[in-house]
């Protein structure tokens, strides 16, 4: 049997800039996230500033069948969005049964898991770190640090992306900076915060006025 080609088996890559040798990469812009993040109106202010680029992706496919394997090496950018920090879109898997394996290169950060089923956890993602993401798990994350979070992804090559399913309901958590912290909180509830603050504002400029 002729053996393939050395591209066909190994890569380099740098974990600094999220690039594999050869591999395309695909970068996401503020704009292209629309409805991710709960504050709109600081979403639609920091788009007015620039539309700059939130993450990128370098994806490595070399094989289709059922027992290869995918890889993604993914780079998130610090910031953030009013309070929110800076995302992915998140995804669930085509193929729900797919699970995937996250490995942390640099930076901090957390994933936030969601099942199908109600259940959710938000894991930290760092240096070093490795998350398991089950089958039916919806997963996105978030950079809370002050630099490029890295981390390369590792999935069956039938697993595919649904954003579809993401972008009817979004995540039901939020990862918010609180007193100079991470916090996680119901997206509902965070809402709920942005409401009132706005609410607030509107009176004491009007009592200004």
């Amino acid at each position: 049997m002729q053996m393939p080609p050395l591209e066909q088996f190994f890569r380099h890559f740098d974990p600094h800039s999220a690039a594999i040798a050869g591999a395309p990469v695909t970068e996401r812009k503020l704009s292209q996230l629309e409805g991710c993040y709960a504050d709109s109106p600081a979403f639609k202010a920091a788009l007015e500033r620039l539309d700059a680029v939130i993450y990128s992706v370098s994806s490595l496919e070399l094989g289709g069948g059922d027992g290869d394997l995918h890889i993604g090496l993914g780079m998130v950018m610090p910031g953030k969005i009013g309070a929110e920090y800076h995302l992915t879109r998140g995804h669930l898997h085509s193929w729900r049964e797919a699970a995937e394996i996250y490995i942390g290169l640099s930076g901090s950060g957390m994933m936030l898991l969601e099942g199908e089923d109600g259940t959710d956890a938000a894991v930290p993602l760092e240096a070093n770190a490795i998350v398991y993401v089950p089958g039916h798990t919806a997963h996105r994350t978030v950079n809370t640090g002050l630099e490029p979070l890295t981390y390369l992804g590792i999935y069956p090559a039938k697993a595919g992306h649904d954003y579809a399913a993401i972008a009817q309901s979004n995540f039901r958590q939020v990862v918010i900076e609180q007193g100079g912290k991470a916090t996680v909180m119901r997206r509902k509830d965070w809402l709920e915060t942005i409401r009132l603050e706005t609410l607030r504002a509107d009176l004491e400029n009007g009592a200004k006025e």
